[in-house]
């Protein structure tokens, strides 16, 4: 008789579980199946091959020869699947790790404390990049980005908050008494050229500048502020390490702007990286709690 359905998949390993195991009650036991379930799956596949597969004997049951070369079939595709399947988990456990970081928040806070989690981790490669604004993961192979909120947000992304985005005016300790005097350069960044606007809005009598200098990020900003060639109205985070060495201050502290940075990751991250991608994440946020 000639076979007249392609056979299940299912069917085809009930029966493979049934042929090495020797028995239909123990096939039903590994598969979480009944008795009766694996029963009607090996008539099944034997009705769609059109050949008997299992016969009884005795009290129990006996593979036929053509029962016997599928089962062997069987176990060889299966064990070929399972090999791939640690192949590719191991490759994706092994592979670096790729933080994608906005540049100044790279530049001033992370890579100075990168040190501390290769020393907790030193089995993880992490690779770092820096980009801004939203990201295609596949496109920038990251695993994980860290960006200030201030895009939408893909229903794809998981995202974890990191801080919350304080603003304030910093400056070398030399330039304090011209700020308050309201006889200083502001320094801003192109990308927030309103930042200033926004900020003295908030509050009519706040130090208002005499001249105002653009440049291109917040690091190198940050830096010229911190080399007495103006005050920069920074992040809290970009002055952070220089507010405590005393290399800047902060006279009026620092105020909430609405935005936050977050760590943001993609759903279709590859298992086999997940407990390094918990690691770094895990790090982050207790870094940022020190922040």
């Amino acid at each position: 008789m000639k076979p007249t359905r392609r056979p299940s998949l299912n069917d085809l390993r009930a029966f493979e579980a049934v042929a090495r195991l020797g028995s239909m009650r123990a096939a039903a036991d590994e598969l979480a199946l009944t008795h009766g379930a694996v029963s009607r799956r090996v008539a099944k596949l034997a009705d769609d091959l059109g050949l008997p597969l299992v016969e009884p004997a005795g009290r129990g049951l006996r593979v036929t020869a053509g029962g016997q070369l599928l089962a062997s079939t069987m176990q060889r595709a299966l064990a070929l699947i399972h090999d791939t399947i640690d192949t590719l988990q191991t490759r994706d456990a092994q592979r670096p790790l790729v933080l994608s970081c906005e540049r100044s928040v790279a530049m001033r806070w992370l890579i100075p404390r990168l040190s501390a989690f290769q020393d907790r981790h030193p089995e993880i490669e992490l690779h770092l990049s820096v980009g801004g604004g939203p990201l295609d993961f596949a496109r920038d192979q990251a695993t994980l980005a860290l960006r200030r909120l201030d895009f939408p947000v893909h229903p794809d992304w998981i995202i974890t908050p990191l801080m919350a985005e304080n603003m304030g005016p910093v400056m070398a300790p030399s330039l304090l008494p011209a700020f308050l005097a309201g006889d200083f350069v502001a320094l801003s960044s192109r990308t927030r050229p309103r930042a200033w606007d926004d900020w003295l809005a908030q509050a009519p009598g706040r130090p208002a500048p005499r001249a105002r200098r653009s440049l291109d990020h917040h690091f190198l900003m940050v830096e010229a502020a911190a080399a007495g060639l103006g005050v920069a109205l920074s992040p809290r985070i970009l002055a952070l390490d220089d507010l405590r060495s005393g290399r800047l201050v902060a006279p009026l502290d620092f105020a909430p702007d609405g935005s936050g940075y977050a760590l943001i990751e993609s759903r279709a991250t590859p298992a086999g990286a997940a407990p390094a991608l918990a690691a770094l994440k895990q790090w982050l946020v207790d870094a940022a709690a020190d922040a």
